[in-house]
């Protein structure tokens, strides 16, 4: 712990991530907010706000991943918070002149760059946090982060409800820029990295050779797609549990939320604390993690006690604050630093699309069979993913990949 309070790499990562979610809580409930009152709250135009959030990860994600093993981590990483900032400028001229259908764009640009910038801070810890210190640094990170999932919903309202969404917009231009100017303070590579000899498309074709080659990133990716069909399937429909089975008001949805968000802190407070524990039991946590993800799921659908369900989503918090430790972790220390872009862009994509398939097809699912019946699939698809974890190799490192 107290060596990695006294590395500069994680102090500033961590800081600029800090900074990067409550930009981007504000920039939520702003633009949600704002939305809602220039549509006369047009579903709609809410939903197309989350979709233009999802999209750019299919489009982007992988090219990002590329781009962030050719180019030099820090670089990458100013530059992205350089550019949100900038277009933040943009999107308030825009406004100031009646475009507010340009809110629309703040959205876009923000995943997009996200896309370059996420994988690039992954390169920055393999490169310049120990090797034994990694689950602790991504422990003490997921709590920091998950604070945000408790009030960042509370602080984006305050400020719009408070100054409206012009002060909100500029707030979100300093927070982006000050991330930018302290990762000035990250070191330069340490290597010089080599000139491509081939081009984009080439490094895109060598990461996917990667994946494939390797046993354990492709049960990996098909846990993730799996398990993200499972959690689409749900998560659009909380509400209807919040309403159905608990019999209370649709707005009482967020405190399940925050006390999913309580589990995360404490779970990932758990885990940068017993990370040498964590680290020998790598199969067991994900194992685990996924039949308590089955059971819990089952859990909060017949519950009629909101003491039960908020239970239950704190319980799933911990557990997910541990695989998200396991997995990030995992992947920092055994796949190469010049393929870590690559492999996040092509496993993460897999789960997005699940969870659009799964939310696709949640409505259809319950007006075939009924609620109970939806959360007994989604269970099962994740109870499954239990077949390909017990097969992970996890003895061996993930860069050894089979010939």
């Amino acid at each position: 712990m107290n060596s990695l309070l006294k590395n500069k790499v994680f102090l500033i990562v961590v800081g600029a991530d800090l900074l990067q979610q409550m930009g981007i809580w504000i920039r939520n409930m702003a633009l949600l907010f704002y939305i809602m009152e220039q549509t006369n709250n047009n579903p709609t135009a809410v939903s197309m706000l989350t979709a233009l959030e999802y999209l750019p990860i299919f489009v982007f994600s992988l090219i990002g991943g590329t781009f962030a093993d050719r180019w030099e981590p820090k670089k990458t990483v100013i530059l992205g918070d350089t550019l949100s900032a900038l277009s933040m400028l943009l999107i308030l001229l825009l406004i100031s002149v009646g475009m507010w259908q340009a809110v629309f764009a703040a959205t876009v640009i923000s995943a997009i760059v996200s896309q370059f910038s996420q994988p690039s801070s992954a390169v920055l810890f393999k490169k310049h946090i120990p090797t034994e210190s990694v689950g602790t640094a991504i422990g003490i990170n997921q709590s920091l982060l998950a604070i945000f999932t408790i009030f960042g919903p509370v602080l984006g309202t305050f400020v719009y409800s408070q100054f409206g969404v012009k002060f909100s917009i500029i707030m979100l231009f300093i927070i982006f820029m000050v991330a930018a100017l302290i990762q000035l303070f990250l070191p330069s590579s340490s290597e010089v990295k080599k000139a491509s000899k081939g081009s984009a498309i080439s490094d895109i074709k060598e990461g996917l050779k990667y994946v494939m080659g390797n046993t354990n990133l492709k049960l990996i990716a098909a846990m993730f797609l799996i398990s993200g069909l499972a959690m689409g399937i749900t998560q659009p429909l909380d509400v209807f549990v919040t309403m159905e089975r608990l019999g209370l008001p649709k707005e009482n949805v967020q405190w399940f939320a925050a006390s999913e968000g309580v589990g995360m802190l404490v779970g990932g407070t758990l885990a940068a604390i017993f990370t040498k524990w964590i680290d020998r039991h790598r199969r067991i946590i994900i194992t685990s993690t996924l039949i308590s993800w089955g059971i819990i799921t089952l859990v909060e659908v017949l519950s009629i006690w909101p003491i039960l369900t908020g239970s239950a989503r704190a319980l799933s918090g911990i557990t997910t604050a541990f695989f998200q430790v396991v997995f990030s972790a995992m992947m920092i220390k055994e796949v190469q630093a010049e393929y870590i872009g690559r492999t996040n862009g092509i496993i993460m994509p897999l789960m997005m699309g699940g969870m659009l398939l799964g939310s696709a097809s949640s409505g259809f699912i319950v007006n075939q069979i009924d609620l109970v019946g939806a959360y007994l699939i989604a269970a099962i698809l994740t109870i499954s993913c239990t077949i390909l974890t017990v097969r992970l190799k996890l003895e061996t490192s993930l860069y050894k990949v089979n010939q």
